[in-house]
């Protein structure tokens, strides 16, 4: 935070009430009672009349942005201050004074409301304070719109309100001005979630904007990540969330080449071995998938991910087999070696993870598939209760 700019605004009265009520016109010096008074209608009625008696009253302008400023009417504040600058530049020194305190004011509001808003457990009083913070940042953006602080904030009060869309413009503003890894890496994240959202839609409703709208998504998160993995190259999840976003957008030979120089520049990089073997799985190449995978647990033996792909890996892996043998006519249960692989895998995901329904319906398919039916009733059940 700019600490030059956390100025008392009892200092900044004393500056405009010694101004000097030199050749001051009458609306001038009543405007001047009323702002002692704090009569700020009585004050705005007078310096109105000033201004459209005196349309170069450089003064009367200034003033009427230091009472816009008391009333926190930050539009009509910054309006006026232009308009005395427009004239001249006699109070520009207090003009600047007044917006680096009004940021400030509006920063800090904002801070402080979203930590009431993060503290309450009623939503509705939760949302009342976000929504309040919110106001304070973009207030604290019109009075200083090059603070990259403030579009960091902003961002993140809309993406823990779930605003998803609505974090794009702050995030995009962050990564003008700063070039932030956070930046780059949560708008990122944000085109590529609204990207999957929009093909889940298209997948329902089977209306192909909601495709073309999935893709424009899909491209801006790969624009945005490939520019922030060239500024900063060790960030792991700017890279998974690229690597998805090429999968999304069909894009699997930028994903597969991309993937595989990581890989051949630090072999030993877990991430780099797991982007490379769900890219290769979703390329449906499973015995190099397999390869990748069991190198990212032999580098870390508790990779969730790594051991969940292997698991997913080794289920496609048999289905496909399946199908093949079906599609040549054969009869052959060597697929069912593939299930059998999968089982430890998938136990272990639920072993740490007991809540994921999706993973409990998967093992009650391979189960049912391997014969284990009571295994198989089990996990179904399981699926069914934590719905």
């Amino acid at each position: 935070m700019k600490n030059s700019k956390l100025l008392v605004l009892g200092m900044l009265f004393l500056g405009i009430m010694f101004l000097g009520f030199q050749c001051a016109s009458t609306e001038l010096t009543s405007a001047k009672l009323y702002i002692q008074q704090k009569n700020w209608d009585k004050a705005i009625e007078t310096l109105n009349t000033e201004v459209t008696k005196n349309p170069k009253s450089d003064e009367g302008y200034f003033l009427l942005g230091t009472v816009y400023s008391e009333q926190d009417n930050i539009d009509k504040m910054i309006e006026s201050f232009d308009k005395s600058l427009a004239i001249s530049n006699k109070f520009q020194k207090n003009i600047e004074e007044y917006k680096a305190f009004q940021w400030a004011n509006n920063f800090n509001r904002g801070v402080s409301l979203f930590q009431r808003g993060s503290k309450v457990t009623d939503k509705d009083s939760s949302q009342m304070y976000y929504d309040m913070a919110i106001d304070a940042y973009n207030k604290a953006i019109m009075l200083e719109p090059d603070s990259g602080e403030t579009y960091r904030n902003l961002a993140f009060v809309y993406l823990t309100t779930g605003q998803t869309e609505e974090s794009i413009t702050p995030l995009t503003k962050l990564v003008e001005i700063e070039q932030a890894e956070e930046g780059y890496q949560y708008l990122g994240e944000v085109y590529y979630t609204l990207g999957v959202n929009m093909m889940n839609t298209f997948k329902i409703q089977k209306n192909v904007q909601d495709s073309v709208k999935a893709m424009e998504y899909y491209n801006s998160a790969i624009a945005t990540l490939e520019e922030g993995t060239t500024k900063y190259p060790e960030n792991a999840e700017m890279i998974g969330t690229k690597f998805s976003a090429y999968i999304g957008a069909n894009k699997l030979e930028n994903a597969l080449t991309s993937a595989e120089a990581l890989v051949e520049k630090d072999p030993n990089n877990k991430f780099n071995r797991y982007n490379y073997g769900v890219v290769l799985l979703n390329t449906d190449k499973y015995p190099e998938a397999e390869t990748q995978l069991l190198e990212a647990i032999k580098i870390d033996p508790d990779y969730d991910n790594a051991i969940y792909n292997l698991g997913v890996t080794y289920v496609k892996w048999g289905t496909a087999m399946n199908k093949e043998a079906e599609q040549q006519g054969t009869m052959s249960d060597d697929y069912k070696k593939k299930y059998e692989a999968a089982l430890p895998y998938l136990e272990k995901v639920v072993e740490k993870d007991p809540t994921n329904v999706a993973i409990w319906e998967l093992l009650g398919k391979v189960y049912s598939v391997l014969g284990m039916q009571e295994d198989a009733a089990n996990a179904f059940k399981k699926a069914d209760e934590l719905r």
